[in-house]
Protein backbone atom coordinates (compact mmCIF):
# COMPACT_ATOMS: atom_id res chain seq x y z
CA UNK A 1 0.00 0.00 0.00
CA UNK A 2 2.69 2.53 1.11
CA UNK A 3 4.71 1.49 -2.11
CA UNK A 4 1.46 2.36 -4.10
CA UNK A 5 0.90 5.83 -2.60
CA UNK A 6 4.52 6.74 -3.26
CA UNK A 7 3.88 5.57 -7.11
CA UNK A 8 0.57 7.44 -7.56
CA UNK A 9 2.16 10.67 -5.74
CA UNK A 10 4.64 10.65 -8.29
CA UNK A 11 2.30 10.26 -10.79
CA UNK A 12 0.16 12.93 -9.67
CA UNK A 13 3.27 15.86 -10.07
CA UNK A 14 4.10 14.43 -13.25
CA UNK A 15 -0.21 15.45 -14.16
CA UNK A 16 0.42 18.40 -12.74
CA UNK A 17 3.25 19.82 -14.18
CA UNK A 18 1.68 18.35 -17.83
CA UNK A 19 -1.42 20.50 -16.89
CA UNK A 20 0.47 23.76 -16.20
CA UNK A 21 2.70 23.41 -19.70
CA UNK A 22 -0.02 22.40 -21.69
CA UNK A 23 -2.54 25.57 -20.00
CA UNK A 24 0.81 27.72 -20.29
CA UNK A 25 1.00 27.46 -23.66
CA UNK A 26 -2.40 27.16 -24.83
CA UNK A 27 -2.97 30.61 -23.24
CA UNK A 28 -0.10 31.86 -25.40
CA UNK A 29 -2.47 31.29 -28.32
CA UNK A 30 -5.15 33.01 -27.31
CA UNK A 31 -3.31 36.47 -28.32
CA UNK A 32 -1.22 38.99 -26.70
CA UNK A 33 -3.18 40.50 -22.71
CA UNK A 34 -1.00 43.80 -23.53
CA UNK A 35 -3.40 44.76 -26.09
CA UNK A 36 -5.99 44.82 -23.43
CA UNK A 37 -4.35 46.93 -20.65
CA UNK A 38 -3.23 49.54 -22.98
CA UNK A 39 -5.71 52.22 -24.95
CA UNK A 40 -6.22 52.02 -28.68
CA UNK A 41 -4.36 55.29 -29.15
CA UNK A 42 -1.26 53.97 -27.32
CA UNK A 43 1.66 54.26 -29.27
CA UNK A 44 3.90 50.82 -30.50
CA UNK A 45 6.46 52.23 -27.69
CA UNK A 46 4.36 52.27 -25.02
CA UNK A 47 3.35 48.99 -25.89
CA UNK A 48 6.53 47.63 -25.73
CA UNK A 49 7.81 49.19 -22.47
CA UNK A 50 4.20 47.40 -21.07
CA UNK A 51 5.47 44.87 -22.11
CA UNK A 52 8.96 44.69 -20.80
CA UNK A 53 7.59 45.60 -17.60
CA UNK A 54 5.40 42.37 -17.28
CA UNK A 55 7.72 40.35 -18.84
CA UNK A 56 6.29 39.26 -21.94
CA UNK A 57 9.10 40.03 -24.58
CA UNK A 58 11.21 37.20 -23.03
CA UNK A 59 10.93 33.76 -24.40
CA UNK A 60 7.99 31.37 -23.66
CA UNK A 61 10.34 29.22 -22.19
CA UNK A 62 12.13 31.12 -19.40
CA UNK A 63 8.53 32.27 -18.61
CA UNK A 64 7.46 28.87 -18.27
CA UNK A 65 10.34 28.51 -16.23
CA UNK A 66 10.04 31.11 -13.79
CA UNK A 67 5.84 30.51 -13.42
CA UNK A 68 7.06 26.72 -12.65
CA UNK A 69 9.80 27.93 -10.11
CA UNK A 70 7.11 30.32 -8.53
CA UNK A 71 4.35 27.32 -8.07
CA UNK A 72 6.80 25.55 -6.25
CA UNK A 73 6.88 27.72 -3.42
CA UNK A 74 3.31 28.80 -4.18
CA UNK A 75 3.68 31.95 -5.30
CA UNK A 76 1.90 32.62 -9.16
CA UNK A 77 2.13 36.13 -9.60
CA UNK A 78 -0.15 39.11 -9.78
CA UNK A 79 -3.16 39.11 -11.48
CA UNK A 80 -2.68 41.29 -14.41
CA UNK A 81 -6.58 42.65 -14.10
CA UNK A 82 -7.02 42.79 -10.40
CA UNK A 83 -3.38 44.04 -9.35
CA UNK A 84 -3.51 41.28 -6.38
CA UNK A 85 -2.20 37.78 -5.93
CA UNK A 86 -3.59 35.25 -8.09
CA UNK A 87 -3.79 32.67 -5.39
CA UNK A 88 -5.05 35.75 -2.77
CA UNK A 89 -7.77 35.70 -5.36
CA UNK A 90 -8.87 31.95 -5.66
CA UNK A 91 -8.49 31.40 -1.55
CA UNK A 92 -11.09 34.29 -1.31
CA UNK A 93 -13.42 32.77 -4.19
CA UNK A 94 -13.17 29.18 -2.61
CA UNK A 95 -15.87 29.46 0.01
CA UNK A 96 -18.22 29.67 -2.11
CA UNK A 97 -17.31 27.36 -4.86
CA UNK A 98 -17.23 24.77 -1.54
CA UNK A 99 -20.25 25.23 -0.47
CA UNK A 100 -22.08 24.87 -3.69
CA UNK A 101 -19.87 21.56 -4.42
CA UNK A 102 -20.98 20.28 -1.26
CA UNK A 103 -24.68 21.07 -1.75
CA UNK A 104 -24.95 19.83 -4.77
CA UNK A 105 -23.47 16.31 -3.50
CA UNK A 106 -25.31 16.35 -0.56
CA UNK A 107 -28.49 16.61 -3.07
CA UNK A 108 -26.76 13.78 -5.39
CA UNK A 109 -26.49 11.76 -2.30
CA UNK A 110 -29.51 11.93 -0.74
CA UNK A 111 -31.48 11.67 -4.17
CA UNK A 112 -29.58 9.07 -6.04
CA UNK A 113 -28.26 6.32 -3.57
CA UNK A 114 -31.72 5.96 -1.94
CA UNK A 115 -33.64 5.76 -5.57
CA UNK A 116 -30.50 3.76 -6.98
CA UNK A 117 -31.73 1.23 -3.61
CA UNK A 118 -35.14 0.79 -4.32
CA UNK A 119 -34.61 0.49 -8.01
CA UNK A 120 -32.43 -2.42 -7.40
CA UNK A 121 -34.40 -3.73 -4.85
CA UNK A 122 -37.56 -3.78 -7.05
CA UNK A 123 -36.85 -4.64 -10.37
CA UNK A 124 -39.39 -3.90 -12.78
CA UNK A 125 -41.60 -1.27 -10.35
CA UNK A 126 -42.71 1.81 -10.34
CA UNK A 127 -39.32 2.74 -8.70
CA UNK A 128 -37.15 1.19 -11.41
CA UNK A 129 -38.59 2.89 -14.08
CA UNK A 130 -38.41 6.10 -12.21
CA UNK A 131 -34.80 5.46 -11.02
CA UNK A 132 -33.71 4.19 -14.38
CA UNK A 133 -35.65 7.61 -16.10
CA UNK A 134 -34.10 9.73 -13.47
CA UNK A 135 -30.45 8.49 -14.63
CA UNK A 136 -31.36 8.71 -18.01
CA UNK A 137 -32.23 12.41 -17.60
CA UNK A 138 -29.58 12.99 -14.98
CA UNK A 139 -26.73 12.52 -17.63
CA UNK A 140 -28.09 13.21 -20.70
CA UNK A 141 -29.32 16.86 -20.06
CA UNK A 142 -26.62 19.49 -19.86
CA UNK A 143 -26.81 21.39 -16.75
CA UNK A 144 -26.42 24.77 -18.29
CA UNK A 145 -29.72 24.28 -19.96
CA UNK A 146 -31.24 22.87 -16.89
CA UNK A 147 -30.27 25.87 -14.74
CA UNK A 148 -31.79 28.41 -17.21
CA UNK A 149 -35.37 26.25 -16.99
CA UNK A 150 -34.98 26.37 -13.13
CA UNK A 151 -34.74 29.88 -13.33
CA UNK A 152 -37.36 30.74 -15.27
CA UNK A 153 -39.78 28.63 -13.31
CA UNK A 154 -38.77 29.01 -9.53
CA UNK A 155 -37.31 32.33 -9.49
CA UNK A 156 -39.18 34.52 -12.61
CA UNK A 157 -42.29 32.74 -12.48
CA UNK A 158 -43.27 31.55 -9.49
CA UNK A 159 -40.65 33.83 -7.12
CA UNK A 160 -39.68 31.13 -4.63
CA UNK A 161 -35.55 31.48 -5.57
CA UNK A 162 -33.34 34.19 -5.96
CA UNK A 163 -32.76 34.66 -9.78
CA UNK A 164 -28.74 35.07 -9.05
CA UNK A 165 -25.64 35.75 -6.40
CA UNK A 166 -24.83 34.25 -3.09
CA UNK A 167 -26.37 34.91 0.40
CA UNK A 168 -25.69 33.50 3.41
CA UNK A 169 -26.74 33.87 7.22
CA UNK A 170 -24.17 34.67 9.68
CA UNK A 171 -24.71 32.59 12.94
CA UNK A 172 -21.84 32.96 15.65
CA UNK A 173 -19.45 34.27 13.30
CA UNK A 174 -20.34 31.87 10.66
CA UNK A 175 -21.46 31.93 6.90
CA UNK A 176 -24.08 29.71 6.63
CA UNK A 177 -25.76 28.79 3.17
CA UNK A 178 -29.18 30.10 2.11
CA UNK A 179 -32.04 28.96 -0.35
CA UNK A 180 -30.15 30.96 -2.59
CA UNK A 181 -27.33 28.04 -3.24
CA UNK A 182 -30.42 25.51 -3.94
CA UNK A 183 -31.06 25.86 -7.60
CA UNK A 184 -27.39 26.23 -8.97
CA UNK A 185 -26.40 23.22 -6.56
CA UNK A 186 -29.36 21.26 -7.79
CA UNK A 187 -28.29 22.21 -11.76
CA UNK A 188 -24.95 21.07 -10.93
CA UNK A 189 -25.62 18.00 -9.07
CA UNK A 190 -27.79 16.57 -11.66
CA UNK A 191 -25.30 14.79 -13.53
CA UNK A 192 -24.19 13.67 -10.40
CA UNK A 193 -27.44 11.97 -9.38
CA UNK A 194 -27.98 10.12 -12.62
CA UNK A 195 -24.53 8.50 -11.93
CA UNK A 196 -25.13 7.64 -8.05
CA UNK A 197 -28.78 5.87 -9.55
CA UNK A 198 -27.32 3.97 -12.43
CA UNK A 199 -24.54 2.57 -9.67
CA UNK A 200 -26.42 1.79 -7.02
CA UNK A 201 -29.12 0.37 -8.91
CA UNK A 202 -26.28 -1.83 -10.77
CA UNK A 203 -24.81 -2.59 -7.64
CA UNK A 204 -27.76 -3.62 -5.62
CA UNK A 205 -28.65 -5.99 -8.32
CA UNK A 206 -25.14 -7.69 -8.64
CA UNK A 207 -24.93 -7.73 -5.02
CA UNK A 208 -28.45 -9.46 -4.30
CA UNK A 209 -27.49 -12.69 -5.94
CA UNK A 210 -23.94 -13.53 -3.93
CA UNK A 211 -24.14 -16.44 -1.50
CA UNK A 212 -23.63 -14.45 1.61
CA UNK A 213 -27.01 -12.56 0.78
CA UNK A 214 -29.16 -16.12 -0.17
CA UNK A 215 -27.41 -17.22 3.41
CA UNK A 216 -28.63 -14.19 4.90
CA UNK A 217 -32.64 -14.87 4.13
CA UNK A 218 -31.67 -18.84 4.70
CA UNK A 219 -31.02 -17.74 8.66
CA UNK A 220 -34.62 -15.63 8.37
CA UNK A 221 -33.04 -12.19 8.82
CA UNK A 222 -35.60 -9.24 8.27
CA UNK A 223 -35.19 -7.02 4.93
CA UNK A 224 -34.32 -4.07 6.55
CA UNK A 225 -31.69 -6.09 8.15
CA UNK A 226 -30.11 -7.66 4.76
CA UNK A 227 -29.93 -4.17 2.70
CA UNK A 228 -28.24 -2.70 5.78
CA UNK A 229 -25.52 -4.84 6.88
CA UNK A 230 -24.94 -6.71 3.11
CA UNK A 231 -25.86 -5.40 0.33
CA UNK A 232 -25.59 -1.32 1.38
CA UNK A 233 -22.49 -2.07 2.85
CA UNK A 234 -20.84 -3.76 -0.18
CA UNK A 235 -22.70 -1.59 -2.78
CA UNK A 236 -20.82 1.42 -1.24
CA UNK A 237 -17.03 0.16 -1.82
CA UNK A 238 -17.75 0.90 -5.70
CA UNK A 239 -19.69 4.33 -4.67
CA UNK A 240 -17.02 5.49 -3.03
CA UNK A 241 -14.86 6.13 -6.01
CA UNK A 242 -17.88 7.50 -7.70
CA UNK A 243 -18.24 10.12 -4.73
CA UNK A 244 -14.78 11.15 -4.80
CA UNK A 245 -14.20 11.61 -8.44
CA UNK A 246 -17.43 13.34 -9.23
CA UNK A 247 -16.75 15.71 -6.21
CA UNK A 248 -13.10 16.61 -7.96
CA UNK A 249 -15.60 17.24 -10.62
CA UNK A 250 -18.17 19.66 -8.73
CA UNK A 251 -15.12 21.51 -7.15
CA UNK A 252 -13.31 22.38 -10.45
CA UNK A 253 -16.14 21.94 -13.20
CA UNK A 254 -18.93 24.56 -11.83
CA UNK A 255 -17.84 27.57 -14.38
CA UNK A 256 -21.23 27.26 -16.92
CA UNK A 257 -23.45 27.21 -13.52
CA UNK A 258 -21.36 29.99 -11.21
CA UNK A 259 -21.46 32.44 -14.50
CA UNK A 260 -25.34 31.42 -15.10
CA UNK A 261 -26.26 32.06 -11.34
CA UNK A 262 -23.31 34.86 -10.71
CA UNK A 263 -22.56 32.83 -7.76
CA UNK A 264 -19.15 34.22 -6.33
CA UNK A 265 -16.63 31.38 -6.97
CA UNK A 266 -13.72 29.88 -8.92
CA UNK A 267 -15.46 28.77 -11.70
CA UNK A 268 -17.01 32.58 -11.99
CA UNK A 269 -13.48 33.74 -11.60
CA UNK A 270 -11.97 31.70 -14.13
CA UNK A 271 -14.56 32.81 -16.89
CA UNK A 272 -13.37 36.61 -16.19
CA UNK A 273 -9.81 35.54 -16.12
CA UNK A 274 -10.00 33.85 -19.64
CA UNK A 275 -12.36 36.89 -21.13
CA UNK A 276 -9.24 39.05 -19.92
CA UNK A 277 -6.62 37.64 -20.72
CA UNK A 278 -5.51 36.94 -17.35
CA UNK A 279 -2.53 34.89 -17.51
CA UNK A 280 -1.24 34.40 -14.31
CA UNK A 281 -5.05 33.96 -12.75
CA UNK A 282 -5.75 31.22 -15.45
CA UNK A 283 -3.02 29.71 -14.51
CA UNK A 284 -2.94 29.04 -11.01
CA UNK A 285 -6.69 28.06 -11.21
CA UNK A 286 -5.85 25.61 -13.40
CA UNK A 287 -2.97 24.12 -11.00
CA UNK A 288 -5.18 24.59 -8.30
CA UNK A 289 -7.99 22.45 -9.96
CA UNK A 290 -5.47 19.90 -11.11
CA UNK A 291 -3.86 20.35 -7.82
CA UNK A 292 -7.92 18.95 -5.99
CA UNK A 293 -8.68 16.42 -8.66
CA UNK A 294 -5.16 14.70 -8.23
CA UNK A 295 -5.91 14.70 -4.34
CA UNK A 296 -9.32 13.98 -4.23
CA UNK A 297 -8.54 10.44 -6.81
CA UNK A 298 -5.36 9.66 -4.85
CA UNK A 299 -7.64 10.19 -1.28
CA UNK A 300 -10.15 7.50 -3.14
CA UNK A 301 -8.64 5.15 -4.05
CA UNK A 302 -7.03 4.96 -0.12
CA UNK A 303 -10.27 4.72 0.73
CA UNK A 304 -11.46 2.10 -1.43
CA UNK A 305 -8.12 -0.12 -0.10
CA UNK A 306 -9.40 0.81 3.36
CA UNK A 307 -13.18 -0.21 2.93
CA UNK A 308 -12.14 -3.56 0.77
CA UNK A 309 -9.71 -5.65 2.97
CA UNK A 310 -9.37 -7.71 -0.09
CA UNK A 311 -7.40 -5.05 -2.42
CA UNK A 312 -4.32 -4.81 -2.32
CA UNK A 313 -2.24 -2.30 -4.09
CA UNK A 314 1.34 -3.54 -5.15
CA UNK A 315 1.30 -6.33 -4.08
Amino acid sequence: MQRYILSRMVQSLLILLGVLFIVFFMLQLTGDPVSLMVSRNASPEQVERLREEMGFNRPLIIQFGDFIGGALVGDFGMSLRHRQPAMKLILERLPATVELATTALLIALCIGIPLGLLSGSNPGSFWDTLARGAGLVGQTIPNFWLALILIVVFSVELGWFPTFGRRTWEVFGMELPTKSVILPAFSLGLFTTGQLVRFTRSAVLEIKNEDYVRTAYSKGLKDNQIYLRHILRNASIPLISIVGVQFGYLLSGSIYIETIFSWPGIGNLLAEAIGNRDFALVQAIAFFASLVVVTLNLLTDIAYGLADPRIRYGD
